[in-house]
């Protein structure tokens, strides 16, 4: 029999897997999914980061996340912040926030250092 903590988990990697996936179609580059679950003041349980070459495929990146996770689980995200600029978009999904930067913004806010004792997976670039 399966607990419901073991259930959140299992939904929560399926949803990981599924933005990864998403983020992949566009071909989004540095694919990083940090796992915060074991930190005591993290802000969310994952965090999924990746690059974009131009602010097109950054927003294109965010809007196939979008589409991929409304059509595939009926999940809408909380909020979406910073499509205007490209420069760095995210989608908050409650357990996991998808960051998605221009190269040169996410080496200044750097959020892989920031988050470097969280449990980290790195994605093949396709």
């Amino acid at each position: 029999m399966t607990t419901a903590t073991e259930t959140t988990i299992l939904q929560e990697e399926q949803l990981n897997d599924l933005i990864v996936d998403a983020i992949q179609d566009i071909k989004a580059k540095n694919i990083t999914k940090f796992d915060l679950r074991h930190l005591h003041d993290r802000p969310t349980n994952y965090f999924i980061i990746c690059e974009g070459e131009s602010n097109t495929q950054v927003n294109a990146i965010i809007d196939r996340v979008r589409q991929r996770v409304k059509e595939e689980k009926g999940i809408l995200p909380h909020t979406v912040e910073g499509k205007d600029s490209a420069r760095w978009v995210l989608a908050d999904y409650f357990t996991t926030v998808v960051h998605v930067f221009y190269k040169e913004t996410r080496a200044y806010y750097d959020l892989d250092d920031l988050w470097s004792d969280a449990k980290i997976t790195h994605y093949e670039d396709l």
